[in-house]
């Protein structure tokens, strides 16, 4: 299996270089529009040359600068001293805002999946009389059973979300 991969990946490196110097065709049809092609087979095109990939260093980093050391009073800062800050107050509104829109939609998902497990009924719903063809019905019944699969993966996605909340 390693052997595979580390085939797969020389074979990609080998190919995406060859490809970085294949021919490359300019073409230009009645109308005067120019196209670059790979392969110079139509009328009206001609091969150009390209100059070489150059492959230019990134310049060498500026000196570092010295590490400061924190004390117990300045608490590290994840974003720049010249990011705008919110005070503590309208953070919690947003959070409760926040919390109460994740719950509404959480609520909602229920009544969608209370719904939908009522219309499955344990794997038997009743047929509709568009259905006589039996496959139509399993093919309906699978949908039913996906849907209410996805709807659980969102309440409990919607769970863990307000759970996360502080």
């Amino acid at each position: 299996m390693k052997q595979q991969f580390l085939g797969l990946l020389l074979f990609a490196g080998i190919s995406g270089h060859t490809a970085a110097q294949s021919e490359v065709f300019l073409c230009v049809d009645e109308t005067g529009k120019k196209e670059y092609k790979n392969t110079g087979l139509t009328k009206g095109c001609k091969k150009i040359d390209l100059p070489g990939i150059t492959m230019i260093p990134a310049p060498p980093s500026a000196a570092r600068k010295p590490v400061v050391q924190t004390t117990a009073a300045a608490k590290p800062s994840n974003s720049p001293s010249d990011f705008p800050r919110v005070d503590s107050d309208t953070q919690k509104t947003r959070d409760n805002d926040r919390r109460q829109i994740l719950l509404d939609e959480m609520r909602s998902e229920e009544q969608k999946l209370a719904s939908l497990k009522k219309d499955f009924n344990n794997g038997e719903p009743e047929r509709r009389g568009d259905e006589r063809n039996f496959a139509r019905y399993q093919e309906r019944v699978a949908a039913m059973k996906e849907d209410i699969g996805r709807t659980e993966k969102n309440i409990e996605a919607l769970r863990r979300e307000i759970g996360n909340l502080k």
